[in-house]
């Protein structure tokens, strides 16, 4: 369990919901996530899905290293530049499962909308701290 005893003494932005907000979100956004790669992959297609693998395995990886920088490094600058990254390859990853699966794509559409809304957060508690 993460000690969130430093993100409590933070100055947040106007916008930050509670923190009980944060694991339901993080649920559905993981279950379609999964799903949108499950379609993806079960989709029969001639086009190469090598792109659409890499964008997603490299948007887990930016996701999952999100966590450890902003929490147990305390540093919302790197976790601002880990994030950025993240918004950037989600996008990609959209781009290519659209191109394979329009609903699979589509899937992914409110996970980048929750990380545009988390980089906000993130660069908020950047420039209020």
């Amino acid at each position: 369990m993460l000690d969130l005893t430093w993100y409590t003494t933070l100055e947040k932005p106007a916008l930050t919901p509670p923190v009980w907000v944060f694991a339901p979100a993080w649920i559905f956004l993981y279950i379609t996530i999964f799903a949108a790669l499950l379609l993806f992959t079960v989709t029969r297609t001639r086009k190469s899905k090598i792109m659409g693998y890499t964008y997603f395995i490299l948007q887990v990886i930016l996701n999952i290293l999100w966590t450890p920088s902003f929490f147990i490094l305390n540093n919302p600058a790197l976790a601002l530049i880990d994030i950025i990254a993240l918004d950037i390859f989600v996008l990609l990853n959209i781009i290519e499962f659209y191109k394979i699966s329009k609903f699979s794509g589509l899937l992914l559409i409110p996970y980048l909308l929750w990380l545009l809304f988390a980089t906000y957060l993130n660069a908020g508690i950047l420039i209020l701290n």
